[in-house]
């Protein structure tokens, strides 16, 4: 173990945070949630029988977290705001590519619509590592590229126009670093885990 490294108990720590952002951000099936943190755990303490016992826990409990906190929260969520702005861009012939595994994801999605003749002014996408900082922060960064897959930069007219539109949508919005940092809980309902 290297000098400065998480102890034992940190690293759980750390898969209790995962099991909640897996749950939390609702883009896997509960089998793949399970099936990916029981392996998470079980990388970590190496005992089949104690890795299901506390993945089953820690998966327990970010559900009953989630349903407890999600019965506080407004009728329309900045979740669903959220939903509603990205619907917008996809209707402006922006594609939106929610949770996709990486930036080859979003640039086969460019192709694929060029292939047929029919390439997109852009695409906004954010991974899952986005959703995972977006459940534990409450800040999602989404990227945004021309239909060409040229970065957007900071006095793009299609970055204004992203930007607006999720700020018409009440979610404040600004580019940073390249990305578009928008301020939304990850308010996501979704039916009990289990």
């Amino acid at each position: 173990m290297a000098i400065g490294s998480p102890g034992k108990a940190a690293r759980l720590d750390q898969l209790r945070t995962f099991a909640k952002v897996e749950v939390w951000s609702g883009f896997h099936s509960p089998h793949q949630v399970r099936a990916d943190v029981c392996a998470a755990v079980l990388d970590e303490v190496k005992d089949a029988a104690e890795a299901q016992r506390l993945a089953d826990g820690y998966l327990s409990s970010a559900s009953e977290e989630l349903a407890a906190a999600s019965s506080t929260w407004p009728a329309v969520t900045e979740f669903d705001r959220l939903q509603a702005a990205l619907g917008d861009l996809a209707a402006s012939d922006i594609v939106v590519l929610q949770a996709c595994d990486d930036h080859w994801e979003a640039n086969e999605a460019l192709q694929a619509r060029a292939t047929e003749g029919r390439p997109p002014r852009g695409i906004a996408y954010f991974t899952h590592t986005d959703v995972w900082h977006a459940v534990e922060h409450g800040m999602l960064e989404v990227n945004v590229w021309h239909g060409d897959s040229a970065n957007v930069g900071p006095t793009d007219g299609l970055l204004t126009e992203v930007i607006g539109v999720l700020e018409q949508h009440g979610l404040a919005a600004h580019f940073d670093e390249g990305r578009i940092e928008v301020s939304v809980r990850w308010e996501r309902r979704l039916r009990a885990y289990g």
